[in-house]
């Protein structure tokens, strides 16, 4: 494999909205020239409605950087997620909603894995697939989440440096400094099930405005890129080979 360093930026939480276009702008105009390829952890808008999409999208038209993300719970708010997709992947930026990509840098081929994730609960707090056909119903979206990280990861298995990217933690170590009553609305250890198997380099998340930034699945790093965790625009990640990652910020 080809000696060379892969720089990720990434973040969730942005919650675009027609007043936050001077901010993004100059956010993504600092990270020119910082990275290789830029994650989004989804709540790209704030409540879902095409015109905070068309704020993004107007500002990475165009970038030379391959743009990626995933929705979350705020992007799915006003029901027209389906247009908020729409106007991202014309401005080049692809949405993954459980499938993989598999992009060339530097040589080097980095599997993306990119679904929204959903909530469900950790050890001592998780919803059961029992009683009424709703709460079965959400049980059943979490594993359809799961099953496409379980799917993608054997799709890209043989790339040498692969990444999850998620909106929902599949850690509760990240969630750290939320009230742990609502941890089981903030993710499930049951998303964290294919990435113990498979051993990805890194996996990103976002949505937990109060939690921690840094946690672990067996082996692999989890970090949560959420805005307020950062307090930064972007953390940048430089991966090599197979190697875990080491964050620089932005």
């Amino acid at each position: 494999m080809p000696d060379a360093t892969i720089r990720v930026a990434a973040a969730g939480d942005i919650h675009c909205d027609e007043h936050s276009g001077p901010r993004v702008a100059a956010a993504v105009r600092e990270l020119e020239g910082q990275a290789d390829l830029l994650l989004l952890a989804g709540d790209i808008t704030t409540h879902g409605r095409p015109q905070e999409a068309m704020v993004l999208a107007e500002t990475l038209a165009g970038s030379e950087m391959p743009v990626f993300a995933v929705l979350g719970n705020h992007d799915c708010h006003a029901g027209h997620d389906r247009e908020v997709v729409a106007i991202l992947e014309d401005a080049g930026i692809e949405v993954l909603e459980g499938e993989h990509a598999i992009v060339e840098l530097h040589g080097v081929e980095v599997g993306l894995v990119g679904t929204k994730g959903f909530i469900g609960g950790f050890a001592g707090s998780h919803l059961p697939d029992f009683g009424e056909p709703l709460l079965r119903r959400v049980y059943a979206a979490t594993s359809k989440e799961a099953e496409a990280i379980d799917r993608g990861l054997r799709e890209v298995a043989l790339c040498p440096l692969r990444i999850v990217l998620l909106h929902y933690a599949p850690v509760a170590e990240t969630l750290e400094g939320e009230p742990p009553g609502i941890w089981a609305f903030l993710g499930s250890d049951r998303l964290a099930g294919p990435i113990m198997e498979h051993e990805p380099d890194l996996v990103l998340h976002g949505h937990a405005h109060a939690g921690r930034f840094e946690g672990r699945i067996g082996v692999v790093p989890v970090f949560n890129v959420s805005l307020p965790v950062m307090g930064r625009a972007f953390w940048v990640f430089e991966l090599r080979g197979a190697e875990h990652p080491s964050g620089t910020i932005h």
